[in-house]
């Protein structure tokens, strides 16, 4: 806790249950610092069996709970949570968990749910979110999401959400990332996301073809893992901003594959995964750019 408390920020985090005297010694290290997360996971040995722990940290701005797969029945401990939680994120458990208690926190600003849940309806509630995550969860579409005008970061991974098309109508999306999603195969809409600034895509086995990106004018990243349809990567070169491109595990794809990339008028670096050293020296040869200096994440603003 030292380190973090150097900075303001970090992470407080116990896999099995506290004394209450230590929780609240806790509690009160956390008040000198609310931009600390209270994290609890594992409960390996069984002691953390619901949230009512959360009684010691009414202040609290920043929670997380996660691997706590068979534990954790109910999310009612979060009614000691205070309504103006900035943070959240709930790992997946055995039971669906009902969502209803996140209703009351309408100003988070940063949300990740792993299913299976119940109550997602209540997501529409939640409109000052600008960081969201939903992995292992199916939305028929997106309507859901539409009331969230301030979101900029939104991950979908490991759902069924297959229809796209409100995409461009969501918030001021930014950074968008989608892995692995049964049964989507369109992602027209993601060419009409005029602020995009970085796209991550993995794992869309359903997906053969990238839309136009002309209208895409802010977007600067693209990382593209996994997407064994694609063959054809012209779409890429009609981004007019794309600055860095990464192509990991991308092995259907030969050297030659890569010249419409050349066409790219803003492209400024590549990083190529294409099966083989052999191929990836080639690629990079043949588009003549060096490979990508990004930051680890990349919800960060391109520069």
């Amino acid at each position: 806790m030292h380190g973090a408390a150097r900075t303001g920020r970090g992470v407080v985090q116990f896999s099995s249950l506290l004394t209450d005297d230590d929780f609240r010694r806790v509690a009160e290290w956390l008040r000198q610092y609310p931009e600390m997360t209270l994290r609890a996971f594992g409960g390996y040995d069984g002691s953390i069996r619901d949230l009512e722990f959360l009684r010691f940290f009414p202040a609290l701005r920043r929670f997380t709970a996660d691997a706590l797969w068979d534990r954790i029945d109910s999310l009612d401990g979060l009614r000691h949570l205070p309504d103006d939680l900035e943070e959240l994120g709930l790992g997946a458990t055995r039971r669906p968990l009902r969502l209803a208690p996140l209703g009351r926190f309408r100003d988070l600003t940063y949300l990740f749910l792993e299913g299976p849940v119940r109550d997602i309806e209540v997501l529409a509630e939640l409109e000052r979110l600008d960081d969201l995550t939903l992995r292992s969860i199916t939305l028929p579409g997106l309507s859901l999401l539409l009331p969230m005008r301030r979101l900029r970061s939104l991950d979908l991974k490991l759902g069924g959400t297959k229809d796209l098309r409100l995409l461009p109508r969501i918030g001021e999306i930014r950074y968008l990332e989608l892995w692995l999603i049964k049964g989507l195969t369109d992602l027209g809409p993601v060419g009409e996301m005029t602020g995009l600034r970085s796209l991550f895509l993995q794992a869309l086995g359903g997906v053969e073809r990238l839309p136009d990106l002309s209208r895409c004018v802010e977007l600067r990243r693209i990382h593209l893992e996994t997407m064994k349809g694609l063959r054809d990567l012209a779409p890429l070169a009609t981004a007019p901003a794309l600055r860095d491109l990464v192509l990991i595990d991308l092995r259907q794809l030969a050297v030659g594959d890569l010249e419409p990339l050349r066409a790219a008028p803003a492209l400024r670096a590549v990083s190529l995964g294409l099966g083989s050293i052999r191929k990836n020296e080639a690629g990079q040869a043949l588009l003549g750019l060096p490979r990508v200096s990004a930051p680890d994440d990349w919800r960060e603003p391109a520069p």
